[in-house]
This record gives C-alpha cells, structure tokens and sequence, in this order.
C-alpha cells in the first residue's frame, strides 16, 4: 500500500507545479465568465494585477488536495481492481482489460472525492479572490489557505468546506474512468508485440498520460465548472438546479468555459504525473526486492 502512496505524491506534486498557473486560469474563466473572454487576457490580467503569485494562488491546498487525493485514489484503486479481478474471474491484475481498469478507477473515486472536495474549495476560492473583491466593489485581501479555511468553518460549519460535493462525484466518478480507462487503452496500443506495457519507455508514458488527461477533461468538464461555481460562490444550491441556470443564463457554451487552458496544462501535468508515478513504482520495487 504504501509504494502506490509515495509514487502517486511524487507524481502530484510534479502535476501541481507543472500546470498550477493554468489551473488558476481555469478557474477564473470558470466562475467570471463576464471578466474573461479568452485564455490569453485571463492570463495577462492576472499576471498584470497580481503578478507570479497570482497565477499560483492557491498553491498549498492544490498540493494538499492531489497528495491526499492521488493518495486515496491510487491506494483504493489497487482495491479496487483486485475487487474487479475477483468478479469478472481475472487471476492477476495486471491481466485486467482497460474497461475493467476503467471501473475501478470509478470505483476508487468515490472515496478520493471525499479528500478532495474540502481543499479543493479553499483553492478555487483563493484563486478567485480578486475576482471575488471585484464582484462586491471592495478592495482585494491578502489571505493564506489556513485563515480562509478557519473562516469558512467559523461562517459556514464543517458542510461549509464540503459544497460542490454532489458536483465533485459527477465530476471524479465518471472522469477517473475514463482517466485510468484511457490510460491502460493507450498503453495497450503502443505496446509491441512481446513486449510488456511497462517497457514502452518515458515518451510513450507521458505521451499516454497526457492522452487519459486529456480524455478526462473533456468528458466531464461541464461538471467542473458547476463544482467551480458553487464552490467559489459558496452556494447551497443543488447541482442540477445550476446546470439549469447556466443553460439559460449563458448557454450550453459556458459550460466549457476554460477548456482551452484545461486541455493545455493537463497534457504535460499528466504525462509528468505518470511518468513520476512509473519511474517511482520501478525504483521502489527495486529497493524492496
């Protein structure tokens, strides 16, 4: 259990510093679509008004949420498949088709939603906070990921760190089955004949995990930017009932608002997460044999 752990917190902290400042672009185009029309002025106005830091707002419970996250995932993902081996009658996992892979990624990420849903909140909200300050005519505060968090649990309660989580299980469910679905499926076409999927070498491992990133995005981005919403506004609304008003109010469109910068950071921070992730695993087994 624990070589998956270390190797998949080695791998999210590549991912966070890699694609950190995209993220941050994200989710500002996510939440005030009427400040941001486009990647590149999202990006240049950040960078003009509130420089380098700015663009990696956020940075601590980003790390804090895919080092707990990748932690549960990848820690119940080996549960999980062993669970999936056991009922489709599969003696070894490693022998487990990409759509059973794909399954107990979903499986798996159920429980990581739960690590993930309260850092996550304090991550969108410090990355909007300007936005936010805009918003209500007031002037910006300088605020750190541990007074917010104790801000928020001293107005909202405990539930308050948890909004958006119907939206985070739509959004991580369905995502990590396709994300480990795409990766195994990737992997499997670029594996030559007798060789195994882990001599492809680093190239094709990254370029496999940009793909399943990739993947991953586009197929659940809508309930992304829902779980945004919510989150930076602090809304007790349901899912559904958001979904609705942004159809009507902005059109299906704005339901993949910050696709563009998404797509971009997640190619390489994806491909460094499973390169880290492979390299890791080996170095590990190495070390333990």
């Amino acid at each position: 259990m624990y070589t998956p752990i270390l190797r998949t917190n080695t791998g999210g902290v590549a991912c966070v510093y890699v694609g950190q400042p995209l993220d941050t672009v994200k989710v500002k185009m996510q939440t005030f679509p009427s400040l941001y029309n486009n990647m590149v002025g999202c990006f240049l106005t950040t960078l003009r008004g509130e420089g380098i830091r700015g663009l990696y707002a956020g940075t601590v419970p980003a790390l804090a949420a895919n080092i707990a996250e990748n932690s549960v995932l990848f820690a119940c993902y080996g549960a999980c498949q062993k669970a999936v081996a056991y009922l489709t009658g599969t003696k070894n996992v490693l022998d487990l088709s990409p759509l059973s892979n794909a399954s107990a990624g979903f499986c798996a990420a159920f429980f990581s939603s739960l690590t993930l849903c309260p850092t996550e909140l304090v991550k969108c909200r410090l990355q909007a906070m300007r936005e936010i300050a805009i918003s209500e005519k007031r002037e910006p505060e300088r605020i750190g990921p541990w007074k917010l968090t104790r801000r928020i649990l001293k107005t909202e309660g405990p539930a308050g760190l948890f909004r958006g989580l119907t939206a985070t299980f739509a959004r991580e469910m369905p995502g990590y089955f396709f994300f480990f679905g795409g990766y195994e499926a990737s992997r499997a076409l670029m594996t030559q004949p007798g060789q195994s999927k882990d001599e492809i070498g680093p190239a094709k491992t990254m370029l496999c995990g940009g793909i399943a990133g990739v993947v991953l995005w586009v197929a659940i981005f809508p309930a992304d930017v829902i779980k945004s919403r919510i989150q930076v506004a602090g809304s007790t609304s349901p899912m559904l009932t958001v979904l609705m008003q942004v159809v009507k109010n902005e059109g299906v469109l704005a339901l993949y608002n910050g696709l563009g910068p998404t797509v971009i950071r997640t190619f390489p921070a994806t491909g460094a997460l499973f390169l880290a992730y492979e390299a890791t695993r080996k170095l590990l087994h190495s070390a333990l044999e």
